[in-house]
């Protein structure tokens, strides 16, 4: 069955290629200072690799269950305990025009696993830590060695961090060809290269992002010539290019704009509930908000199923815990981590240390839809308690700042699993606690290595359900909801996100969007 699909999509995006031959004009509400699958894990870069760049394993994106197959890997297994072999496509070509040798591959996944360029030892360190080195075996085999044996090696392999780039390119970028240095790693950020059906054909760094067709790509063929994506950053601004066919599609239509784009006949919606978390951080090494007490007050007093009627129409997911159905055998909705209870809020206040200060609470205005409202209306739940709040509107990140208390932030499912998401920002030595916000201890660091470790699925639940009462009693951070998320287009175009892609991917290979004929 799984088969007949795939032939049936694929004769559908030939059979629709004539519609398709032109361009695809995209107006988005963010665009990236850099392009770089290796160093990049926000949720506006995440939106344009995915066209450009392949990974070895791939994934069934037309689902949320976890299905691999093959992608510049044809096969794979493991030889050792902690070494996995794959055996290379053959006949792959870069977009350069460079043929994909075993060394470009090695290239790629050493300059993450064995990092010397800054921002790839931050990614390393949050997600690939159990990874030592890649080796070549021949021309067309390729093992992975980890320091111990490795639960997730599909998952972690199929990683965005581990795309595919030259080696022979980058490392001409700059200085000597023959060394890869940290400014062939920043010039690359701004020509990037891959394997995949869209070529990188201009880049301007906030501004706008052009693909071409990658004709000598090894799958089936991009079905536009040319993709242009252009940052629109005001709602209204995209919604009116819609209007005027000045664009064909656009991001981030929050909930009360949808009847406007449904009110007209030319235009359609495509909505999802994103796999990604809207949260608070909250600064628990600061002085005002150390005590464990006030910021489960603070937790206990947000209303979120109200921010969530009053936001998204009731369509966003709050959750009861961390947890997310992608997640499969370890989605775990009965854990009860966060919750509502005013008198509960009240009491906890009461018995906490905070003395009338006032929370700064920090957000961007725009970044986040709707972030800026929802925390104005927390605020008000706090002050309705007793808590005095200023808001601040910056664009600035604050999360390593000591004088911030809270803000709001994002927490995508990076992989399928709960150290994709979870786990790669409240890992011992993680991002939050490399950022002076949140801080472990031995059991909590014993408890993570039994969740991350170990080889049975009920022995990493328990562990977690563990580590999700650790942050129910001494709370880093306090999740909202999963975002209702939507894109607006013309109505002859079929595309919609994909469940089985990370946040906000704006997916145009062949089988993923066609354009009815007139």
């Amino acid at each position: 069955m799984k088969t007949t699909m795939i032939i049936a999509s694929t004769l559908f995006a030939l059979m629709s290629g004539s519609a398709l031959s032109a361009e695809l004009k995209v107006g988005s509400a963010n665009m990236p200072p850099y392009l770089d699958p290796g160093r990049d894990h926000s949720n506006v870069g995440s939106q344009f690799y995915y066209n450009s760049f392949d990974v070895l394993i791939d994934k069934d994106s037309e689902t949320a269950e976890t299905t691999f197959r093959p992608g510049l890997a044809t096969e794979w297994k493991l030889v050792e305990p902690t070494v996995m072999e794959l055996k290379l496509r053959e006949g792959v070509v870069f977009q350069n025009g460079d043929p994909m040798t075993a060394d470009d591959v090695i290239f790629s996944l050493n300059r993450m696993l064995k990092p010397t360029f800054k921002p790839y030892i931050v990614r390393a360190k949050d997600r690939l830590g159990n990874f030592d080195r890649a080796e070549k075996v021949d021309d067309h085999t390729i093992r992975i060695v980890a320091k111990r044996p490795e639960p997730l090696w599909e998952t972690l392999i199929n990683m965005q961090q581990l795309m595919v780039i030259p080696e022979k390119y980058t490392k001409a970028l700059t200085g000597d060809p023959n060394v890869a240095e940290d400014a062939d790693f920043e010039a690359f950020s701004l020509a990037p290269v891959g394997t995949g059906p869209y070529k990188i054909a201009q880049f301007v760094p906030g501004e706008k992002l052009v693909w071409e067709r990658h004709d000598a790509f090894w799958g089936d063929k991009a079905p536009f010539d040319k993709v242009t994506v252009s940052y629109v950053p005001e709602m209204a601004s995209r919604i009116t290019a819609l209007k005027n066919k000045e664009v064909d599609l656009i991001t981030n239509v929050p909930p009360d704009q949808l009847s406007t784009i449904e009110a007209d006949s030319n235009l359609k919606v495509a909505s999802d509930v994103t796999p990604l978390f809207h949260i608070l951080i909250f600064n628990t090494q600061n002085e005002v908000m150390k005590d464990p007490k006030f910021r489960q007050a603070i937790s206990y007093a947000v209303d979120r199923e109200t921010l969530n009627e009053a936001l998204w129409l009731g369509k966003a997911v709050v959750p009861s815990t961390h947890t997310y159905k992608q997640f499969g055998e370890l989605y775990m909705p009965e854990l009860k981590t966060f919750e509502y209870d005013l008198e509960k809020a009240k009491k906890l206040l009461a018995e906490s240390s905070y003395k009338g200060e006032e929370i700064r609470m920090d957000t961007s205005a725009v970044y986040y839809t709707n972030g800026l409202l929802a925390m104005q209306a927390i605020a008000e739940m706090w002050n309705a308690i007793g808590i005095k709040t200023s808001i601040n509107v910056d664009d600035k990140w604050t999360g390593g700042d000591p004088t911030m208390m809270v803000r709001n932030w994002s927490n995508p499912m990076y992989f399928a699993d709960p150290f994709g998401s979870f786990g790669v920002m409240w890992a011992p030595e993680g991002p939050s606690e490399g950022e002076g916000r949140f801080k472990t201890d031995e059991a909590y660091a014993k408890t993570w290595e039994k969740f991350r470790f170990s080889e049975k699925v009920e022995d990493r639940k328990a562990a977690y359900a563990e580590l999700m009462d650790r942050i129910k009693q001494d709370p880093p951070m306090l999740v909202l909801y999963q975002p209702y998320e939507s894109w607006a287009m013309q109505k002859g175009i079929q595309w919609a996100p994909k469940p089985g892609h990370i946040p906000y991917v704006l997916d145009f290979r062949a089988g993923s969007i066609s354009v009815a004929s007139n």
